[in-house]
């Protein structure tokens, strides 16, 4: 074989092609990142810190202790209380949401270690129809809260819903906004601990109950956080928002969070108020 035939320019176009999935974009400053690269940044841009949406899964990984995760109630399962149908029949939906995302339901919860610290960590993901609030995700949420208050260990809730309560089950998904907020009044009653992450997004009725109730209340930077968009409220009020509404930063500056943590900091920022509050 001559040099010539060996060269790689010679190649076949594809033997050119480049894999799918090795790119991708920053929406915030349209950079183009190798996501490899990403991932080992914890998935926050290199070039302008945005912070890309992740899901329940992965953060569990970076937040606590590895292998000390114990998943509860993955078998419960969502069902058809109204026998909902829009482009697809409701149980058809789930299942579809089920194979593409790996996840039983919009929320995984169960109990692991922060820096060799116990307690009970909850999360929603975005990516399961929007991280929206089914009856079964309201019913995770408040048995592991109930289960902290049992045996007295603080909760952590990391919220990234941009959903509210799940249309498809109407009334029966908006009645767990009062559900998990009361087992958190029980918690809170009883000595309890919540510490509230809220990441972007965190929308609706997840944000106008159980996320905003912590006692102490972070979030990741430029979360878009609020009930309403900002694009329904001005449409509605008719009057231009300020800059940054709805934002993690405009809601820090009103009192709303606690603290804006990056997510390179955010598991020692949790363990250090883990530690504090259980002494």
């Amino acid at each position: 074989m001559n040099a010539d035939s060996a060269s790689p320019w010679n190649a076949s176009p594809e033997h050119k092609k480049v894999p799918e999935g090795l790119w991708t974009k920053c929406p915030q400053c349209n950079e183009v990142l190798y996501r490899k690269e990403l991932e080992r940044n914890l998935s926050v841009c290199p070039k302008c810190d945005h912070h890309f949406i992740i899901g329940a899964r992965t953060r569990i990984d970076q937040i606590l202790d590895e292998g000390t995760f114990e998943e509860w109630y993955a078998e419960l399962k969502p069902g058809d209380p109204l026998g909902f149908n829009d482009r697809r029949p409701y149980p058809e939906r789930i299942a579809a949401e089920q194979k593409r995302t790996g996840l039983d339901e919009a929320a995984v919860v169960g109990q692991g270690f922060v820096r060799g610290l116990r307690t009970v960590i909850c999360l929603t993901d975005s990516g399961f129809i929007m991280g929206s609030m089914g009856s079964v995700v309201g019913e995770k949420l408040a048995r592991s809260i109930e289960r902290a208050t049992e045996a007295k260990l603080p909760v952590v809730i990391i919220s990234g819903s941009g959903g509210g309560a799940r249309m498809h089950e109407g009334i029966f998904s908006l009645m767990q906004m009062a559900k998990v907020s009361a087992a958190l009044a029980r918690h809170s009653a009883a000595g309890g601990f919540f510490l509230s992450v809220l990441t972007h997004p965190t929308m609706g009725g997840v944000a106008a109950s159980f996320a905003s109730l912590g006692d102490v209340i972070l979030a990741e930077p430029r979360a878009l956080i609020g009930f309403a968009g900002p694009k329904v409220i001005q449409q509605t009020v008719r009057v231009k928002l300020p800059e940054g509404f709805q934002t993690s930063e405009f809601l820090l500056d009103h009192g709303f969070v606690d603290r804006i943590v990056h997510r390179r900091d955010l598991r020692n920022q949790v363990a250090l108020i883990l530690d504090y509050v259980s002494r």
